[in-house]
C-alpha cells in the first residue's frame, strides 16, 4: 500500500519530524511504500495564496490522491495543529480523504495539548471526507530525543487494548505502539527505536 506522511512542522529541527520519520521507516520495513513531504519545504507564497497549480503543491495534492493511507503529523501550538498544516489542508478537494486510512499524529510540550488530536485535528480530517481515521497519537516533546542509534522515545500508554501496561513496565523495542485507544497514547518508559 502507498502511505503519504505529511509533516506540518515549521521547524527544521522538529521532534514531530523525528517521530514521523521513525513511523515511516517502520511502515517501509513492513513493505509499505512511504512518501514523505515536509510542508515547510513548499513555496510559502504559493501556499499562502492557495495556489494549487504551483508544481510543488500540485505534486503533494496528487500524492494525497494516489495514497491509500496518510499520516498527518503536526506539533501542537496554542491547543491546535499548525497554520502551515492548515494552509495545505485547505487546498485539498472537499472529499480528498474519502477513501483513505488516516492516522493523526501530534507532538507537544504539555499534556494540556493532548486532546488537540481529537478536538482540533480529527474534525478537519473528517471534513475532508475521511471515514477511517484511526486513533491518533500525542507524544510529549520532552520524551523524544535522538541518539546515535536512532530516536529515543519514552513511552507511556494510558491504555493499550491488548493488555494494560503500567508505568514501570517497559515497552519492548520491537513492539509497535499501536492500538484502538479512544484517547491519544502518551509516551513514559524510555527505549531506543531506530
Amino acid at each position: 500500500s502507498r502511505v503519504l506522511a505529511l509533516s506540518g512542522s515549521p521547524s527544521t529541527a522538529s521532534r514531530t519530524a523525528l517521530v514521523l520519520a521513525h513511523l515511516s521507516a517502520t511502515l517501509a520495513a513492513g513493505g509499505h511504500e512511504v512518501t514523505h513531504f515536509a510542508i515547510r519545504d513548499l513555496p510559502p507564497a504559493a501556499l499562502l495564496r492557495a495556489d494549487g497549480t504551483e508544481p510543488a503543491i500540485a505534486a503533494v495534492i496528487d500524492a494525497v490522491d494516489r495514497a491509500d493511507g496518510l499520516i498527518i503529523a503536526s506539533p501542537i501550538y496554542k491547543a491546535s495543529y499548525t497554520g502551515l498544516l492548515k494552509s495545505l489542508l485547505d487546498l485539498l478537494p472537499q472529499y480528498a480523504l474519502g477513501d483513505k486510512v488516516v492516522l493523526p499524529l501530534a507532538t507537544g510540550g504539555s499534556l494540556a495539548h493532548a486532546l488537540a488530536v481529537d478536538y482540533a485535528l480529527r474534525p478537519v480530517l473528517a471534513a475532508l471526507g475521511a471515514h477511517h481515521i484511526v486513533p491518533g497519537y500525542f507524544v510529549l516533546d520532552r520524551l523524544i530525543t535522538t541518539t546515535p542509534d536512532g530516536v529515543r522515545l519514552a513511552v507511556v500508554t494510558e491504555a493499550v487494548p491488548d493488555r494494560e501496561r503500567h508505568a514501570e513496565e517497559p515497552l519492548p523495542a520491537d513492539e509497535p505502539v499501536t492500538g484502538e485507544a479512544r484517547h491519544p497514547v502518551l509516551v513514559s518508559d524510555p527505549h531506543v527505536v531506530g
